[in-house]
């Protein structure tokens, strides 16, 4: 074997790799990546990093969409480990910056462990040149740990926060194997008649556009103006490069501020409250924390963009309907417009939650009407972009993708300010489509309880710093989503805790996690068993939100959280509680 590396540390799990040897052999290869623009995010432990999950069907959709694979017996192989080096030979990196003085960024292959997630399998870390040069990863100069299940993720490692690179990554495959070349697609025609053909399609409906036109004309006339964003990870940015100045929020924000703002724009304002994987169950008990700022703000438009997020949502779209209407029922009567994101396999909720769109004449907009039909056309039939161009990974755009998602709410923008405006407001007091039972509900946090709940911590006494973090607004930097929280950590005891409100619904948010140390709560109701909450369901540190009742009146509950049996020594972060009265 050439080029030996040092022994594996840390229980065969990170080997520092020398030097890899070079391909000689000519093999059939395809590419999971290509010339994707990376970010150095920061991270609560280790270099900041762009990461590029692999698992579940992830990594076989990159194969799909990204190397043109459609071999099914080749992409069950890359499901787990065994297969993977069945049929991978090599992996080849290529970096480039165009920074002579970047210095190198580490490349990271992670598998995942059996038992132990993230403790157990093969981590390979290598140094790259940034100039563009390729280097070859054989998988066979490498020991593997037997307890090897999936592969994991691709991670590059920056030494700076917000420098920024492409990288392209490429599987050279087995002897036996073959896949066809595929030819690399044109750039993107930005601005013509397809295009804009294209663009068109996303109207999904001008709505009422009473509210639409006041805050325009509002911007026309030098007033301050607000546009603010609720949503899932697409509206976070992610995929975007930078995240903060490229994603599609602030793209439609700045053509918003470009058609209708006074003075360069300084009388319009932009808030972007969206937090990766997490539902409209969640984006209603932080829209006044994150939207309004307690009060703070009073936006004229809001885009709301959870089509893609609410497959989890345990009410089907009463959540979804009623943060729209806690939104469009305030004061200032903002402009409520629903933005339908979509995912590689042309998948999204417009089905489900359009309905209350039309309900409302609420304006809306389909990414996927614009995109998902001419993803099958081939260029001379009409494509102006494909899924590889759209997709930086099988969920969220690339720079591209942002760029269209900006493009389809500007021709919105100019369509309402071009059409005659309704006479009349969208009537509120109207049924449901689903239910509005969720329309006034509250944040109740460590720092928040301004219904004097009765709360005993317990043995929940001390505070999480190790939280999701979220780029917010047009900040570079991270915030911590839901600081004021209750933890059990190892050492805390076995105290449960214990609060006594009046409510008429109650939903917990708790802190996800793929930390070995924490472990599973139980959740009492009146003393009696509602929900287990496991933060291992997920696996990474995220946000999760889950009812605990729902009732027609409100009355005193008493609820406790304590830890499950065997899990006593484990760590759980209640992060707060959602409630109505």
């Amino acid at each position: 074997m050439t080029e030996k590396s040092r022994l594996l540390k840390n229980d065969n799990r990170d080997e520092d790799l020398l030097a890899p040897k070079d391909q000689v052999i000519k093999r059939d290869s395809f590419f999971v990546m290509f010339e994707s623009v990376i970010e150095a995010t920061p991270r609560n432990e280790g270099k900041p990093s762009q990461e590029i999950y692999l698992e579940g069907e992830q990594l076989k959709s990159l194969a799909r969409f990204v190397g043109g694979v459609e071999d099914e017996e080749m992409l069950t192989l890359l499901e787990d480990c065994k297969g993977f080096r069945k049929l991978v030979h090599s992996i080849g990196i290529v970096i480039k910056t165009g920074n002579k003085y970047a210095g190198k960024i580490n490349f990271v292959l992670q598998n995942y462990g059996k038992g132990k997630k993230y403790d157990t399998g093969t981590l390979l870390r290598i140094a790259c040149p940034t100039d563009g040069t390729e280097i070859i990863l054989d998988l066979g100069d490498y020991q593997w740990s037997p307890s090897d299940d999936v592969p994991g993720k691709f991670a590059f490692e920056f030494e700076h926060p917000g420098e920024l690179a492409t990288a392209s990554v490429k599987f050279y495959l087995h002897d036996s194997y073959k896949v066809p070349e595929i030819s690399l697609e044109p750039p993107v025609t930005f601005g013509s008649k397809g295009y804009q053909s294209m663009i068109r399609k996303s109207l999904l409906s001008k709505g009422n556009n009473q509210r639409l036109k006041e805050a325009i004309e509002k911007a026309e006339r030098g007033e301050d103006v607000t546009i603010a964003y609720i949503g899932g990870s697409i509206t976070q940015g992610a995929g975007a490069k930078p995240i903060h100045t490229h994603c599609y929020a602030y793209q439609s924000y700045l053509k918003f501020r470009e058609m209708f703002g006074k003075d360069d724009g300084r009388n319009v304002h932009f808030v972007k409250a969206g937090v990766g994987g997490t539902p409209s169950e969640l984006g209603m008990i932080r829209y006044e924390r994150d939207v309004l700022r307690n009060g703070k703000v009073e936006p004229d438009i809001v885009i709301v963009e959870f089509a893609v997020n609410d497959a989890g949502d345990e009410t089907k779209g009463i959540c979804y309907e009623s943060l729209c209407l806690k939104i469009l029922s305030s004061e200032n009567k903002p402009a409520v417009i629903l933005l339908f994101s979509v995912f590689v396999d042309d998948w999204n909720l417009q089905e489900r939650l359009s309905p209350i769109g039309m309900h409302y004449e609420l304006p809306m907009v389909s990414v996927k009407d614009a995109v998902v039909e001419q993803f099958r056309l081939t260029k001379e039939e009409g494509n102006i972009i494909t899924k590889r161009q759209f997709f930086f990974d099988i969920y969220h755009p690339t720079n591209d993708g942002h760029t269209i998602m900006a493009d389809c709410l500007s021709y919105l923008f100019s369509e309402t300010k071009k059409s005659f405006r309704d006479r009349n407001d969208i009537k509120m007091d109207r049924s449901p489509v689903y239910g509005n039972g969720f329309k006034d509900v509250q944040l109740l946090d460590r720092k928040d309880n301004r219904i004097d709940a009765k709360i005993n911590v317990g043995s929940f006494w001390e505070t999480d710093v190790d939280l999701q973090m979220v780029e917010m607004d047009a900040n570079p930097f991270v915030t911590p989503q839901f600081p004021n929280n209750w933890m059990h950590t190892t050492t805390s005891g076995n105290e449960s805790f214990k609060m006594t409100i009046n409510s008429r619904s109650l939903i917990l948010v708790y802190k996800d996690s793929g930390n070995s140390e924490f472990g599973i709560a139980e959740i009492f109701v009146d003393g009696k068993h509602v929900k287990t909450a496991d933060p291992h369901e997920v696996n990474w540190t995220h946000c999760n939100a889950v009812i605990l009742y729902q009732e027609n009146a409100c009355r005193e509950h008493k609820v406790e959280i304590k830890m499950a049996s065997d899990n006593e020594n484990k760590c759980y972060t209640i992060l707060g509680f959602g409630y109505t009265f």
